[in-house]
């Protein structure tokens, strides 16, 4: 089954800064295969189930391989039976009825 998670990987007790652990998902998610997106306060992912979930497993054990001694993720899941749709077809729909 396809999947599309929005997924916000938080790494604590590691400072301020988490830019360099951004840095290894995203590493994670490309060497996965996967399509993603980075936003502002996470990551949009599609792909199979057990390969998106097991890239985020991926994420936590990294992050703690980083001396992460705690790791809590925020994670949205949606599937759809229907039809394919990707990321880019939802944003598409909205952006037709906007008129963009």
């Amino acid at each position: 089954m396809n999947v599309l998670v929005d997924i916000c990987v938080v790494p604590m007790g590691v400072g301020v800064s988490v830019s360099k652990y951004v840095v290894a998902c995203q590493r994670i998610f490309e060497a996965a295969g996967l399509s993603h997106e980075m936003h502002a306060y996470g990551t949009n992912v599609e792909g199979e189930w057990d390969k998106v979930m097991a890239a985020v497993k991926q994420c936590h054990e990294k992050m703690h391989e980083m001396d992460a001694p705690r790791v809590s993720s925020t994670l949205r899941v949606g599937t759809r039976v229907d039809r394919e749709q990707s990321m880019q077809d939802k944003l598409n729909s909205v952006y037709t009825k906007m008129e963009i």
